[in-house]
């Protein structure tokens, strides 16, 4: 015989069988519109008997476009509880990179308590409908999302003064334990159906600093002024209209440290960079996408704009760009025929790049840089780099003495030495990049005597580079000289050409009757 406990717990398994079968009858036969109206007033009975209130959180809005901020503040929030009582963890590399920081797992729970009250935050995700063959395992079309819940007696607390708690406390958590990362975008195309965020990143651990950078201190101290000026602007920038962000324009030879520039301005304001390669945007829609999920305090990074993409002409007539293919020997049908028939993948234009630099979504966010880099500005097309995109122009030339002596401290820990002079000399007669001084100036051996080896090579590379330019410019000369008399020639052979079609019949004949 049965005891009562046993009798209960069938009789209770089978009525939770019957009603999850009822239910399913009822959701396959029953119209959609029925069941929209007994489910409405289901939880409304539910609601009226259930004392607790939820709250979610959703890691995306507006269609994916930005990662909500207040999800971002209550996980890195809830990170200090989650070691304490969850029981699935995951883990990140932390601000020193040599440990890390935890936070819960999907479908974990953690209670929290705020004024001698309770609260539950759990951590849900919920799987999109769409129907997709991968090979690959993919979350891009996942939403994750907290939940809050609370009793409804606590609401006041919770709206007025809980909440506020939470999203401050979390943004300062952040700040503190904040690590910098370097993000690329990832390209358009899907493979087989696998997609993934438009953002990938790394830890960005560069050394470069305003200390090490090879550049005159004037020029650096203006550069740095700027900065500061910059990220303490924000009420500025609210005064006179203006969205809080602001322009660089890096240009100069390759090898002056362009590169190193913009790591030493992450590091001086502690931003993260976002490194755009254009050449895998597909159009102007992602561009901006891609723009709107870049966070505050960032620099976004296009390098050698002049290359990324067919963005550098000076907006030429349709009849100069025809004479010039003509010059080059392409007829201009034909090569249209060949551009329709292998069209480029990226359609980003010269408007599409203008209006994500200072368009209206360019003001989705703030405290941002948008720095260029190119080796020859005058590619560029004007309206690329005007005052109001590219507010500020620093050219990086080659090496000054002022610069050496910064490398010489950074690499050879000198801060003078005899031959000093004979560098200096070298670098008012010749030009070289900080580059090739820092390579000559780089310790090959352990040895004491390490710098004035180091210092020889140096002086060694600057005569050589001065000797190079030397027959360089000596044969461009000659070669100027040489085109010239061709030039010469072939008008000389031209007008003896012209005085005798322009003499007339009769003159020819009699001349040839005299002969």
């Amino acid at each position: 015989m049965l005891g009562m406990g046993e009798m209960w717990g069938t009789n209770m398994g089978s009525s939770v069988a019957t009603i999850m079968f009822l239910y399913a009858i009822f959701k396959q036969f029953f119209p959609y519109q029925l069941k929209e109206h007994v489910e409405k007033y289901a939880q409304r009975i539910v609601g009226f008997f259930n004392p607790y209130i939820q709250i979610t959180v959703h890691e995306y809005t507006g269609e994916r476009f930005k990662r909500s901020e207040a999800y971002i503040a209550i996980k890195t929030y809830l990170s200090a509880n989650s070691t304490k009582q969850a029981k699935r963890l995951k883990a990140d590399v932390g601000k020193s990179s040599s440990n890390l920081v935890l936070s819960m797992d999907d479908y974990e729970e953690v209670t929290d308590e705020y004024q001698g009250v309770q609260f539950w935050w759990t951590s849900r995700k919920s799987f999109s409908n769409k129907q997709s063959i991968s090979f690959y395992p993919t979350d891009a079309d996942d939403k994750r999302y907290y939940k809050l819940t609370f009793h409804r007696r606590h609401r006041g607390l919770v709206t007025d003064l809980y909440l506020s708690h939470v999203f401050e406390e979390g943004k300062a958590i952040e700040v503190r334990s904040r690590q910098r990362k370097l993000f690329t975008n990832n390209p358009s195309n899907n493979w087989y159906g696998y997609k993934k965020s438009v953002w990938s990143h790394v830890v960005f651990d560069h050394p470069s600093t305003f200390q090490t950078l090879a550049m005159d201190v004037e020029k650096k101290k203006d550069i740095i002024d700027d900065l500061t000026t910059f990220s303490k602007g924000k009420d500025f920038y609210a005064k006179v209209g203006k969205a809080w962000k602001r322009g660089y324009l890096l240009y100069g030879p390759p090898g002056t440290g362009k590169s190193t520039m913009i790591a030493a301005i992450a590091n001086f304001l502690d931003y993260d960079i976002y490194d755009l390669e254009l050449t895998a945007v597909k159009d102007n829609t992602e561009l901006r996408k891609l723009l709107i999920e870049t966070t505050n305090k960032s620099i976004v990074v296009i390098e050698d704009i002049d290359c990324s993409l067919d963005l550098t002409g000076q907006r030429k007539k349709k009849k100069e760009e025809e004479e010039e293919q003509a010059k080059e020997g392409e007829n201009p049908i034909t090569k249209k025929a060949k551009q329709d028939a292998s069209p480029a993948d990226s359609k980003v234009t010269l408007s599409g790049l203008l209006n994500f630099i200072d368009g209206l979504w360019s003001a989705c966010g703030g405290e941002r840089l948008i720095i260029f880099t190119t080796n020859y500005v005058e590619k560029l097309d004007p309206a690329l780099i005007r005052r109001g995109r590219m507010d500020k122009h620093i050219e990086l030339s080659y090496c000054s003495f002022g610069a050496f002596k910064v490398l010489a401290k950074n690499y050879l820990d000198l801060d003078s030495h005899h031959l000093f002079d004979p560098v200096r000399q070298l670098f008012d007669e010749t030009q070289i990049t900080p580059a090739d001084v820092a390579e000559n100036l780089m310790p090959k051996t352990t040895d004491e005597s390490s710098a004035d080896h180091c210092l020889e090579s140096l002086i060694q590379a600057l005569k050589n580079t001065k000797e190079e330019a030397r027959l360089k410019a000596e044969k461009e000369k000659a070669e100027k000289e040489i085109k010239e008399r061709e030039l010469s020639s072939k008008e000389s052979t031209t007008n003896e050409a012209k005085e005798i079609c322009s003499t007339p019949l009769e003159e020819k004949e009699s001349s040839t009757q005299n002969n």
